[in-house]
């Protein structure tokens, strides 16, 4: 059996979010909390948020079957691109540069091993 957990619109690039989902994918549900739990990076907040999101949406997809957390590990972890923020910063000249801030949508599937 298996769940997922989407969050959209996070404000942080595709690139930053895909080094940090990269750690977990594959892993143990319980390993994977604890990487994203004390990862410095800040994407890993969101990251943990999103892992416990999608845990919590299989126990909820069957309130009768009982799953340790043991047992259950990361199926699938993806990040895509979202929409990005376009804004102007001023160039020398009168000229004006585009800067582009970039958002994702994170995608985690939780699976029990068994």
């Amino acid at each position: 059996m298996e769940a997922r957990a989407k969050h959209k619109h996070i404000s942080s690039s595709p690139r930053k979010m895909r080094l940090v989902i990269d750690l977990i994918r594959g892993v143990s549900v319980d390993k994977a909390i604890e990487i994203l739990h004390f990862h410095p990076k800040h994407a890993s907040r969101d990251a943990e948020k999103v892992l416990r999101s999608a845990v919590a949406n299989l126990y909820n997809k069957d309130e009768e079957a009982k799953f340790e957390t043991s047992e259950l590990f990361v199926k699938e972890a993806f990040v895509d691109g979202g929409p990005a923020i376009k804004r102007i910063q001023p160039a020398p000249m009168g000229r004006a540069f585009r800067i582009r801030k970039r958002s994702n949508h994170l995608t985690i599937v939780v699976a029990n091993k068994g």
